[in-house]
């Protein structure tokens, strides 16, 4: 009977996982297909294969350096983003794990509340600061902000991971004669690098994805990103569902292609600071 109901269990999951996998996977697959056809064969066969196909979609958006230049744009954000999150994170992280003074869990719970901080409400101020430093359509427009916005998740993680670095190890070295800020850097973030590879992979796809802050600050076409860069094709090519199709699924692959190298290390650094922390 156990037997019986352990196979049950496991085809539930198999069943579920499979459900879960065709909500996810649907729409990519339609959006690819898609891609293929024209817009009469999208509205006379929606759901079958392209007949006949049609790669010039795809082709098109990739010989436009409009594309391209977006890309870059997406890239450069998102890489400067990326670093200066982990790079600042991961201090301020290390003083929160292994330094105790007064006031320090009080600090640690300020940086948490900015988790349940609504982006959209500080739109407005952040323009009006923006524009007050002579940051608007420059990119540190929006690197900076989102690396504010990463940082809590940011520590949250490290500081899970750090915490469990044992004392032994640091005592360790400081008797070899390692300075708190030689332990950091030649020993501690070696050994985290699952917990910084998940927070790069956060930060980084968020960047990518991340359309209203862009919005706001960038009124040159010049510094616009991905997204930006999306909703304008769709605007100038509305009548072609066909394409624009396209051009979603190839402003898709590189964060996808981030994603699916990292995904090992987001997961194992996930549950290094939900079960370490």
């Amino acid at each position: 009977m156990t037997a019986r109901r352990s196979a049950l269990r496991g085809a539930s999951l198999h069943v579920l996982a499979l459900a879960l996998a065709a909500v996810v996977l649907g729409p990519l697959v339609f959006a690819l297909l898609g891609g293929f056809k024209d817009t009469a064969q999208l509205s006379g066969n929606p759901f079958g294969l392209p007949s006949p196909w049609r790669p010039e979609n795809y082709t098109e958006v990739l010989a436009s350096g409009d594309f391209w230049r977006q890309i870059f744009n997406s890239l450069l954000i998102g890489v400067s983003t990326t670093v200066l999150i982990a790079a600042t994170g991961a201090m301020a992280a290390f003083v929160f794990a292994r330094f105790a003074f007064k006031g320090r869990e009080v600090l640690f719970t300020f940086f948490t509340i900015g988790l349940m901080f609504p982006f959209a409400v500080a739109i407005l101020p952040l323009f009006v600061l923006l524009r007050s430093l002579g940051l608007l359509d420059n990119p540190l427009g929006v690197i900076l902000p989102q690396a504010a916005f990463g940082l809590p998740i940011t520590i949250i993680i490290l500081r899970g991971f750090f915490r469990q670095i044992p004392r032994e190890v640091e005592e360790a070295a400081i008797l070899d004669g390692c300075t708190p800020l030689g332990f950091f850097w030649r020993i501690l973030l070696p050994m985290a690098r699952p917990a910084l590879a998940t927070v790069s992979v956060l930060a980084i796809v968020a960047s990518w994805n991340n359309f209203f802050l862009p919005l706001v600050v960038f009124t040159d076409p010049q510094l616009w990103t991905i997204p930006l860069g999306v909703q304008q094709f769709q605007g100038q090519y509305a009548s072609d569902t066909a394409r624009i199709l396209a051009y979603l699924v190839l402003a898709m692959v590189p964060a996808l292609a981030f994603y699916a190298v990292a995904e090992r290390h987001l997961a194992s650094g996930l549950t290094a600071g939900a079960t370490k922390g």
